[in-house]
């Protein structure tokens, strides 16, 4: 595979997401505020073809899987969690893992996680789609997912033990976050395209540039289907893949200097702190927090308010919020962890606000 790009931030003596990382005072760092910098989208070079072929692919891919996944058994049945009232197609999630993982594949020696990621997310993707088709035991779920956040910190990341058994942990965590969150229609899509699509705006991808692109592209794919009113959802299949590929991208990002790490809490923060202030409440009002509920914030909004505009809504925190704080965070290194704060206020206001986490008549319809 050829790539088309700027010169490698890397090959420079003193890039300028190095230096913010390092916190350098060399005359190489530029004075003055940071400013995103100024790459020729693949759209607009050679890889561009790229972009176009995973779009097209995944729309085309689950489009097919509309019609495909009744035959295969592959029907969502409306359950206590579930905010949908009748049987629907899932399992469409394959749509935008095959050109992710086809691509991945002829990246291999060209971008450094292509390997990790190609082998397990086809394999966490794999475990997905059985447990689509028949509910699989609760512990052998969880032990596959753990060792395969394991495989992708041990092989990708250079970091001691303790850290490496937190990531360990934490992207096992992110996985279930992702699979929690998918619960409204164009919600999880619509995840992966913010954090992505930010990342590429506010962040210093160079290495990741491409990977981005498709993987935002092939997302974007599916969500034209997945949008309320959904035609079809994506599944465990879909659901577990992107939480281990924007988890371990995250990483990556923060590894190679591409995008702080906290500024990639702060595009995912949706996510990760409505799934954890649920749980927390939930353990400490003493309710079987390991059982399915509808208690999330997101939830609670969307009987509330409808799928629509609970996807609008959190399209509108992305764009008006996350996005301005993670830029925040990235031009003024020695505020990133007030902009985190500041990126979780109006969601826990909201928790507050709408009880998420605490039984009740979310829990009794």
């Amino acid at each position: 595979m050829r790539w088309h790009s700027q010169t490698r931030p890397q090959d420079a003596a003193h890039s300028r997401s190095r230096c913010q990382a390092r916190r350098c005072t060399c005359s190489a760092s530029p004075a003055g505020p940071w400013q995103p910098p100024k790459r020729v989208p693949p759209v607009l070079s050679g890889n561009w073809v790229h972009v176009v072929a995973a779009f097209g692919a995944a729309a085309a891919i689950t489009a097919l899987m509309r019609k495909l996944g009744p035959r295969w058994a592959l029907l969502a049945v409306p359950n206590s969690r579930s905010a949908h009232q009748a049987p629907s197609p899932t399992g469409g999630g394959i749509g935008f893992v095959v050109p992710v993982l086809a691509w991945l594949a002829l990246a291999v020696g060209n971008y450094p996680p292509a390997l990790t990621l190609a082998i397990a997310g086809a394999a966490i993707a794999t475990l997905g789609f059985l447990d689509d088709v028949k509910d699989l035991p609760r512990n052998a779920r969880f032990a596959c997912q753990l060792a395969l956040a394991g495989a992708c910190v041990v092989t990708v990341f250079e970091s001691g033990p303790i850290v490496a058994g937190v990531a360990i942990l934490g992207l096992t965590w992110w996985v279930n976050v992702y699979n929690f969150m998918d619960g409204t229609d164009g919600l999880a899509a619509s995840q992966t395209v913010a954090f992505v699509g930010g990342a590429l705006l506010l962040g210093n991808l160079d290495q990741s540039e491409v990977f981005a692109w498709v993987l935002v592209a092939a997302t974007a794919g599916f969500l034209c289907f997945n949008w309320a009113p959904a035609k079809i959802f994506m599944g465990d299949v879909g659901a577990l893949f992107l939480g281990l590929t924007t988890g371990v991208l995250a990483l990556w990002l923060g590894q190679s200097g591409e995008m702080p790490f906290v500024a990639s809490c702060i595009l995912l923060v949706a996510f990760w702190f409505d799934a954890t202030y649920t749980l927390l409440m939930r353990i400490v009002t003493r309710q079987a927090f390991v059982q399915a509920h509808r208690t999330h914030l997101y939830q609670v909004v969307c009987q509330r308010l409808g799928h629509g505009r609970t996807a609008a809504l959190f399209w509108l925190h992305s764009l008006a919020w996350a996005w301005p704080l993670a830029g925040a965070s990235i031009a003024w290194p020695e505020w990133q962890f007030a902009c985190l704060g500041a990126a979780c206020l109006p969601l826990a206001v909201a928790c507050v606000a709408y009880r998420a986490g605490v039984a009740g008549k979310a829990d009794a319809r």
